[in-house]
């Protein structure tokens, strides 16, 4: 079960039917890329929940009643990674979305990681 793909899909879905806010499971690597869509202005905000079963919940953002994410593509899957060097990551919608990286620095957009000069597993593009 690809828990990064349940979530990503579930802010989208939420999205499309409008609703304002979702809890999905937490995970450390959950809260760094919440923190990155968070700065590149896709959800509004977040909050973690601890608990027995620790939760996020995640509000959305909407631009001119639209939802900002439009669409996910998850490129590295469990079953197949993907991996890159700096030299071949390039713009996603010729700028308009970001891909994100999984890198040694950690997670970081793909203007980031060419900023950087660092590679690493291509997680997913989002516009």
């Amino acid at each position: 079960m690809d828990t990064l793909a349940n979530m990503l899909i579930a802010i989208k879905n939420a999205g499309l039917v409008k609703k304002t806010s979702i809890t999905i499971p937490s995970s450390k690597m959950k809260v760094a890329i919440l923190e990155l869509l968070k700065q590149e202005g896709y959800i509004k905000t977040y909050h973690v929940q601890d608990g027995t079963k620790p939760t996020v919940e995640v509000v959305l953002e909407y631009k001119g009643g639209a939802p900002r994410v439009h669409d996910v593509k998850r490129v590295s899957k469990p079953s197949k990674r993907m991996y890159t060097g700096v030299k071949d990551i390039s713009p996603v919608k010729y700028g308009h979305g970001i891909l994100v990286l999984s890198t040694p620095k950690g997670i970081m957009t793909d203007k980031q990681a060419r900023k950087e000069m660092v590679g690493g597993e291509l997680l997913f593009t989002i516009w």
